[in-house]
């Protein structure tokens, strides 16, 4: 897992080292065991995947929560290599960003005004988030929407899951269903600021109608919007599946490696009307008093991923599902620093100097590891889950200077600071839907979670801090007619601090009441899902508009606040020629009486949290085979701090994206010829869709006007 390597994306742990190989030998061993033990059963098929793997954790419209899903199929004619947040930018009251510009590199999301630290992600039920900063960074896995099933989005708190707890949303990835018949795919595409992106994939389908083995190869390169901003991005995905009468074994291992040049820094507003590109990044003043950028202000990480799954059906009623996982991550990022002070680095003053120009790296080494487990009964009135999981991470931050103009008594690979955190999450819960009435079900849910923190930095000191926290969940659903069903939810919430909320002292943790309030509509031309929502906060921890001085972003209790909004999204179906997806979010996000730093300043808006955000997708295909979509996204206003200061307000703005497919069936060689096109800000709106505040000057990051992407994608 990744601390953020911007900024406090260098927070390692001290803990076990464990030998990737050996890892990856013990799973596929255990595969291999399992399925020789299987080989007496049947092969027919088993439950899908979705509810194998995630039935746990994901929810359908028989329960009372907000949610939507974005399966393989419609995602693909935009996957050209931008990030999986980019992808997901037109489902409801979602607002995303890239750091690039151009939706490659690092890219961020935010739903409901909540922030990718208040966003639960799992892959497969297996926590994403990183555990220290909570936040999740989609740069350490390239290309990962090419090896996605399908995903679901839980606005809201949401169902019981592993890992943080949810505050604005939650995230579920099923990786890809197995393939019952040998295949492969070849995918290239190229775009603006010289985009590219390469893939290979193949599956064995099927062999001895119970084993499949399938993988991909992913490289994404991009010289990025933003000056210098470029990506060298790669990545990997390899399965193996096992599949039985009752028995469902998968064994994955995926990761990547990332090199992205730092274009974290934003621009000012004078530079935002005159260079919209400018990077500050790597900037120095040589000693002959030249200007100069250093060509390495690079962030570098490696992150890989082990998951071992055993589903297993006991009869019509029971199933059960354990899974095993572990994570390594490693990697630092480099800065040149002009006229450091040397104390800060461990160094003597030489003579009458004491500063000197220095290069520095920030490491972060860290392990995670842990497992998730779920029991399910089904019959025709009662569907229980009971479930859990026990996760750790552990490991070191630690700083290393590897040239300095003045290198006084330091010796290569000297650390002029280590670091180390540790941090033990378990949780148990237990849900359950039950059916009244042939139209009143009732849903429950309720998880314990105790979580663990220990951490010893010069910004946090030392912190050891134990936290237990109850999450009762409860909801009806009441179908009026097939067509129309209402429901509505209660959800309780508590979350603990991140790494960084350490740094100001006195920290307390997040309360949440959630109550949701929906109806939905399904016919065979028109489905309809709209819903109010009142998110009621106790010490939120809401984003100050601040970054601290290695770039993280600072966040702050406030005694009350809440959210209180109205969302619809549709699918309209004109014609067998013509669909339209629209959907959008009307919302108050406030701040109850907000205190900064002794002043009261009234009732004010919560920073980065949008009064109106829309979308909409409108598919015309004339052909079978050809598909013209026109895709909106309209963002409010919105504001960079909570005091509502003129000068941290983001202005609106509102984008049109253009994709064509044409998919080719040929008889022979190829099963399919798939030619796509997407033109990204097609009438070159020239918008910020992120930003923070240095004091009170407000700092940007510009996003790509008019740029395109083309693929093509053969598959065998």
């Amino acid at each position: 897992m990744k601390t953020s390597l911007k900024g406090t994306k260098l927070q390692r742990f001290k803990g076990s080292k464990v030998n990737q190989k050996s890892i990856l030998f013990t799973l596929f061993s255990l595969l291999f065991t399992l399925y020789s033990i299987a080989q007496e059963k049947d092969s027919t098929k088993v439950n899908s995947l979705d509810e194998v793997l995630v039935s746990a954790v994901r929810v359908t419209t028989k329960t009372p929560v907000t949610f939507s899903n974005l399966d393989k199929k419609d995602i693909k004619y935009r996957n050209l290599g931008q990030d999986i947040p980019i992808l997901m930018n037109y489902m409801p009251s979602v607002v995303t960003t890239s750091d690039a510009g151009n939706g490659m590199g690092y890219t961020g999301i935010r739903v409901r005004g909540s922030d990718a630290t208040r966003v639960n992600v799992t892959i497969n039920g297996i926590p994403y988030n990183d555990a220290e900063s909570q936040g999740t960074f989609w740069v350490n896995m390239p290309d990962f929407a090419s090896s996605v099933e399908s995903l679901q989005l839980q606005r809201g708190v949401g169902t019981s899951t592993n890992g943080s707890g949810a505050f604005g949303a939650s995230l579920n990835m099923l990786t890809d269903n197995y393939a019952s018949k040998a295949n492969g795919e070849i995918s290239s595409s190229y775009g603006s600021f010289n985009s590219q992106k390469n893939t290979v994939k193949f599956s064995t389908g099927l062999l001895n109608d119970h084993f499949e083995l399938a993988g991909r190869l992913s490289r994404i390169k991009s010289d990025g919007y933003v000056d210098r901003a470029s990506s060298d991005l790669k990545s990997y995905f390899l399965q193996g599946t096992y599949v039985g009468k009752t028995t469902l074994i998968k064994a994955l291992v995926f990761g990547g490696t990332e090199k992205t040049y730092q274009s974290w820094n934003g621009i000012d507003a004078e530079k935002l009307n005159e260079n919209r590109t400018y990077n500050s990044s790597g900037e120095y003043t040589d000693e002959a008093g030249i200007t100069r950028y250093y060509d390495n202000e690079t962030d570098n990480y490696q992150q890989d991923h082990y998951q071992l799954h055993w589903s297993e059906s006991f009869s019509d009623k029971w199933s059960s599902n354990l899974a095993v996982h572990y994570t390594k991550g490693k990697g630092y990022y480099e800065n040149y620093k002009e006229d450091a002070d040397m104390a800060d680095y461990g160094l003597l003053p030489v003579d009458a100097i004491n500063t000197t120009d220095l290069v520095r790296q920030k490491w972060l080494d860290n392990d995670f590891y842990g497992t998730t487990f779920s029991v399910k009964y089904k019959d025709e009135k009662l569907d229980v889950i009971f479930g859990g999981g026990w996760n750790k991470y552990e490991g070191d931050h630690y700083g290393k200077v590897i040239w300095a103009r003045y290198a006084s008594q330091s010796e290569l690979g000297d650390h002029y600071y280590d670091d180390f955190s540790t941090k033990t999450d378990g949780n148990i819960f237990a849900k359950a839907n039950y059916q009244f009435t042939e139209k009143l079900s009732f849903y429950g849910d309720l998880q314990y979670r105790n979580v663990k923190y220990k951490a010893n930095s010069a910004e946090t000191g030392l912190v050891d801090d134990n936290f237990n926290f109850f999450n009762p969940k409860a909801g009806l659903n009441y179908e009026i007619n097939q067509k129309n069903t209402l429901y509505f939810s209660y959800a309780r919430a508590n979350r603990e601090p991140n790494r960084t909320d350490y740094e100001g002292g006195n920290v307390k943790p997040e309360k949440l009441n959630d109550f949701e309030l929906g109806w939905r509509f399904n016919s065979e031309k028109f489905q309809l899902n709209s819903n109010f929502y009142y998110m009621a906060y106790k010490d939120q921890l809401i984003l100050t508009g601040t970054l601290d001085d290695v770039g993280a972003p600072i966040r702050s209790n406030t005694d009350k606040s809440y959210r209180l909004g109205f969302e619809v999204d549709a699918t309209i179906k004109l014609s067998d020629k013509f669909l339209i997806r629209p959907n959008f979010t009307l919302s108050s996000n406030k701040n109850v009486d907000l205190a900064v730093e002794g002043q009261n300043y009234g009732t004010t808006k919560i920073a980065y949290s949008p009064e109106v955000i829309a979308g909409n997708i409108i598919v015309y295909s004339p052909l079978q085979s050809l598909h013209i979509s026109l895709l909106q996204k309209y963002v409010g206003e919105q504001y960079m701090n909570n005091i509502e200061l003129p000068a941290a307000k983001l202005a609106d703005y509102f984008v049109n994206d253009l994709n064509i497919s044409y998919e080719i069936k040929p008889k022979s060689i190829f099963k399919s010829i798939l030619i796509t096109g997407l033109v990204n800000n097609v009438l070159d709106k020239k918008y910020v869709s992120n930003g923070y505040m240095y004091d009170v000057y407000p700092y940007y990051y510009p996003q790509a006007g008019i740029n395109f992407l083309a693929g093509l994608t053969l598959k065998f």
